[in-house]
């Protein structure tokens, strides 16, 4: 149960990653909870040659090319992970652990969604975020946006490079930018949202609390994406605030503040899509081997020195 890297977090990011380890001829263990944030959407959209790609159908490939170099996976919850001397010890909810060298961290994000009634059913189907992700497949449509976080103003002008059936309900947050919107032909409704509905026809209902309803096809929403890295908290690593949620601070390799532990992919870069995350995973993954290297370059010199 020990090895020289382990990864938590199994998504595209830690799969990448243990994928350059296990080539490199390093013993590495995936640990995956088995709960990729992307699992409600139909597809994954942004990623060259696999465009389209149903979630699970990439993760099972990227599982078994992993496993074709030698390289382990499991499925577990890490509870938390402490270290003694140059060894970190990863706790699993089961009462087991594991042993490393190094650790790279790819636990991605989990989103907040906003407390509206309808919107966490609709997640990821009629119910988006991303114009990137989701945004061709409703191009042309009719969609709403909810002003609900830092980012809903901006969400309305990429969508509206999508659509011009654009409408921003104010909700809570009245804009500042009213004008660059009603510019782009972007109309603004007023107005607390009470709930999303769903029709027999699979229009989105926005019900105001007034009691109207505007049928839309896709309503875009902002949610709060957070880090998760609670299970760090015993190596003193700690999230930074961002304005749309909180991240594991990194240097351009993924190197942590704490020594031997690299994160990759959404749990230190909030905006990073499937293609991103797996590239920063195979630079981290490829930073770990040559810390590695250099480690024990200098105790084969070590011993070298002993014995002359």
């Amino acid at each position: 149960m020990s090895y020289d890297v382990v990864v938590i977090g199994g998504g595209a990011a830690g799969l990448n990653g243990a994928l350059m380890l296990a080539r490199s001829r390093r013993s590495v263990m995936v640990v995956d909870s088995g709960s990729p944030r992307n699992a409600p959407a139909a597809g994954v959209h942004g990623f060259l040659s696999r465009d389209g790609i149903p979630p699970a159908e990439l993760l099972d490939r990227g599982r078994a090319e992993v496993r074709g170099y030698g390289g382990q996976v499991m499925s577990a919850e890490v509870s938390s992970v402490t270290r003694e001397n140059a060894l970190f010890s990863v706790h699993l909810a089961d009462g087991r652990a594991l042993h490393a060298r190094r650790l790279l961290v790819a636990t991605g994000l989990s989103d907040e969604l906003p407390d509206i009634p309808g919107v966490r059913e609709r997640w990821g189907r009629d119910v988006i975020h991303c114009p990137y992700c989701h945004g061709w497949e409703v191009r042309d449509q009719a969609i709403g946006v909810l002003a609900t976080g830092p980012m809903s103003v901006h969400q309305a002008m990429l969508f509206r490079q999508l659509s011009e059936d654009v409408m921003f309900f104010s909700h809570t947050m009245p804009p500042e930018d009213a004008e660059e919107m009603t510019a782009r032909g972007i109309r603004i409704v007023d107005g607390v949202v009470a709930s999303m509905e769903v029709a027999e026809d699979g229009i989105v209902g926005v019900r105001l609390a007034d009691e109207s309803v505007i049928g839309r096809d896709a309503v875009v929403v902002s949610p709060r994406m957070n880090a998760r890295a609670a299970f760090l908290a015993p190596l003193g690593i700690q999230t930074a605030e961002h304005p749309a949620g909180s991240y594991i601070p990194a240097d351009a390799t993924g190197r942590t503040e704490v020594s031997g532990v690299w994160v990759a992919g959404n749990v230190t870069d909030l905006t990073a899509q499937v293609g991103a995350s797996a590239a920063a995973g195979a630079f981290a993954g490829a930073q770990i081997n040559a810390d590695l290297v250099a480690e024990e370059t200098r105790e084969a010199v070590a011993a070298f020195r002993s014995a002359a």
